[in-house]
Parts: structure tokens; sequence; C-alpha cells
């Protein structure tokens, strides 16, 4: 491994060299192993990036930046397609905050559907059983193009896909009310395109495994399955990608909206500063690099144009920031989605005690119960190392510490 002042470099036996940002932070074997398989396929350009949260994923490696010419893998983008942030600064101070903050987080989850309970089936509470006219409204832009793909991929459509428009979800998907270095009052939440983006993205992996078995195309991990430029389950594919890109946009939109509402009830009078910061992190799309057009494929990564803003949040018990892309172009134009797991979900529960995690989210109005262990603040890097190794990729505008942290 090669290292320059701001990034390693790791060479892949034919193929073409990873572009780590990783120092001072941890990079684990199974994530570099990962990375070094994607880079020896024949259609990557220039190289690969990994940001400082990079950490192992199914296929890819989350936190890898991946630009191609001539095919896209599926897994490369993955299966929440389109999750992302948002981020809306308001006119309330912390003074404008109620002392407990539980009226304000019952509000809040009234107002939003979110986890997941009967299997995802009629009684789920984490998805709506009788959409509000809020919510029909947002579908009836999305819903024509959700038929066509539908229509042309019946699995698709087969399971919730209104029901989930200005849902939350699981895992490590929340919304928070956050604190400025200001004192200023933020809403943000994290979230994407729920189980309809999952059915997308699990369908066409399969579809790009078959077509590699059709054309008896060896690949050092099944996962990597490509789907060829100028094909049509290509063509399918980006219009699916795209749509779901859109589906999770529209749910972040839709899930503010509600907050809002939710908290107008509890807090005095506010209004949203500006318009608020808005960023995909997993999704593929049509880009310029070093004088070629490429598909861009960004797993847990966010664009970082100079001058873009994003959104890098910490963990349940961390610090959060807005940043702005400085335009690095051995980055590809890009940052890390977060701090990044340290290990497994499993590997956390086994590891942290409720006493611990109790600890480390102390003045925190959020969930204290083992049900939440695996998103605990120790199960993720430090974000401060991570914000370090990646100081030229962006600058930081805000810095915000949350109050009230919301999960599925």
């Amino acid at each position: 491994m090669s290292q320059s002042k701001t990034y390693e470099v790791l060479h892949a036996d034919g193929g073409v060299p990873v572009k780590s940002w990783t120092l001072g932070v941890p990079f684990e074997d199974e994530a570099k192993a990962q990375l070094l398989r994607v880079a020896r396929l024949p259609f990557v350009f220039k190289w690969i990036a990994a940001m400082p949260d990079v950490h192992a994923g199914k296929g890819a490696t989350i936190g890898s930046v991946i630009a191609t010419q001539g095919a896209v893998v599926p897994a490369a983008v993955g299966v929440d397609i389109g999750c992302g942030m948002m981020a809306a600064e308001t006119s309330l101070s912390a003074d404008d905050l109620p002392q407990n903050l539980a009226s304000l987080r019952h509000a809040v989850e009234r107002a939003v559907p979110h986890g997941r309970t009967d299997n995802g089936g009629p009684n789920d509470r984490g998805a709506w059983k009788r959409p509000p006219a809020h919510v029909n409204k947002a579908w009836s832009s999305l819903a024509p193009r959700f038929d066509e793909l539908a229509k042309r991929h019946a699995r698709i459509g087969r399971g919730p896909a209104l029901a989930h428009l200005g849902t939350l979800g699981t895992g490590n998907h929340f919304i928070e009310v956050c604190l400025d270095e200001r004192q200023r009052v933020w809403f943000m939440l994290h979230s994407g395109s729920r189980g309809v983006g999952n059915r997308i993205g699990s369908h066409f992996i399969s579809l790009a495994k078959a077509e590699m078995k059709r054309w008896f195309v060896s690949l050092p991990d099944p996962d990597l399955a490509y789907l060829p430029e100028n094909t049509e389950l290509f063509g399918d594919y980006l219009m699916a990608a795209r749509w779901a890109q859109d589906f999770a946009a529209t749910n972040r939109h839709v899930m503010l909206d509600a907050m809002l509402e939710a908290c107008r009830d509890v807090l005095p009078p506010f209004e949203l500063v500006g318009q608020p910061v808005h960023c995909h992190h997993n999704y593929v799309d049509r880009e310029r690099h070093f004088g070629q057009d490429v598909w861009v494929t960004r797993k847990g990564a966010v664009r970082a144009r100079q001058g873009d803003l994003g959104i890098i949040p910490g963990s349940m018990g961390a610090r959060s920031f807005i940043v702005e892309g400085l335009g690095q172009p051995d980055s590809f134009n890009s940052c890390s989605h977060g701090a990044g797991r340290r290990m497994s979900r499993s590997a956390a529960r086994k590891t942290f005690s409720l006493e611990e995690h109790c600890r480390d989210t102390e003045g925190i109005e959020c969930r204290k119960d083992e049900h939440v262990l695996d998103e605990t603040p120790r199960a993720y890097k430090p974000i401060d190392d991570v914000m370090q190794a990646q100081a030229d990729l962006v600058s930081v505008r805000h810095t915000l510490r949350q109050v009230l942290c919301i999960k599925g």
C-alpha cells in the first residue's frame, strides 16, 4: 500500500488502484478485499475511491465510489436505492425547546410511521393502513412511472409502495432534532426508498447474476454481476433506479413536512431558514470526470462537487455535520455519508450493554432499550477521525448535536 498526503492507495493485480481516504480511521481487511475484487472488473474507470467510513457490505463495499464505462453493477448501488439525508434549519433556538422533549418526540412519532411489525404485513406499524391525503398527492407524481415498471417487471409491484411513502423504516434510519454551534434548532432525517427500493435492487441484482450465467462470465464475487450498457435490462435498471431515487427524495420531503406540522403543535411559531439541505448517498448517475462521461455509483457516499452542500451524520450520540464540497477530483467529487460502522449489528448486540448505551446517549431524548444496541454510538467509527480523514473533500459549515433522536 502506498500513500499520498491525503489518501492511501491499494494496488489490485490486474485491476485499477483503490484510493482510500482512511488515514487515521479503521479500514478492515474484508473491506479492502472487497474493493480489490471490484477493482478487477474490466469496465471500472481510472480507480475506485473509498471514503473514510468504508466498511464491508454485500457485493460492493459501503463507502465506495465506482465510476464505470459500458456497464453498471446493481449491487454497487445496493438495495436501499436513493437512501439519503435531509436537514432543515429553523428560526428556533435552544431556549424555544421544552425542558422535557418527550412530548415533542411523541408528536413526531405519531406523525411519521416508523419501525416494522407483523413481518411487514397488514398490521405493520411502519406503513400506512390508509395513506392520508398529502401522501396520496405526493404519490400521484410517482404512480405513472411505477405502473410502467410493474408492467415490465411484475416483481417490483408485489409489495407496498404507496403504503411506505412518508415512512421512516428501521435500522440506521432516523429523525432528529439538533442544535448547531449557534444554538439554532435543525430538523434532520435519514431514510430511503423503503420496501419498493429493496425489491428493485434485489430484482436487478438477480437478473444481472442470471445474465452472467447465460454469458458464462466468471466473477470474483457473484454479487458483482453487471448489466452491459445498450441492453434492454440496462435501460430498465436505470429507469427503475432513477424512479427509486425520486421515491426516496419524495419520501424525505413528505416526512419533513409531517414533522414540521407535528412540531408546530408543540413548539412556538417558527419558520425554515433557507432551503433544506438534501442529498442521496446510495445511487447511480451519469457524470463527467477527467473529460469522460461515466456512470458513477455511490454506495454510502455523497456527491461533493465544489460548493455542493451535504450532510454527514455521526451516530445516536455523536455530532453531525453540514458540509460544503471542495470538488476533489481524485474522489470523483465525493465524501463520506456518515461515521461508518466499525462492527456488524450482531457483534454490537453481543459487545455492548444497555448501561453503556444509556451513558453514551445521556441527555438525548431517544430509545434506551436493548433493541437499539445495534445502533449504539460505540458501534460506529469516531466521527471526528472520519472528518479529519476527509479534510480535503469537504469543509464544515455547521456542527450539529442531537437532543432528540427517533429510530424505527
